[in-house]
């Protein structure tokens, strides 16, 4: 699925750059591209991010938005 449609960046590169240890938007926008145009799709990488570290259970500290 496309999370950013500005750079054409997918759910599959996000996770994967969460899974590499991006813990902000902005981390995840310089890794790959991802909401750093327009912005709408930060919050559904905020949620990305979240959810992965909920599941994964290494989120000790909050988020940076």
């Amino acid at each position: 699925m496309f999370i950013c449609l500005c750079t054409g960046v997918t759910s599959h590169v996000v996770n994967d750059v969460v899974a590499n240890g991006a813990k902000t938007s902005k981390q995840i926008a310089e890794a790959c591209g991802a909401g750093g145009e327009c912005g709408r799709c930060r919050r559904t990488l905020r949620t990305i991010i979240e959810t992965h570290y909920r599941v994964n259970g290494a989120a000790s500290e909050p988020l940076s938005r």
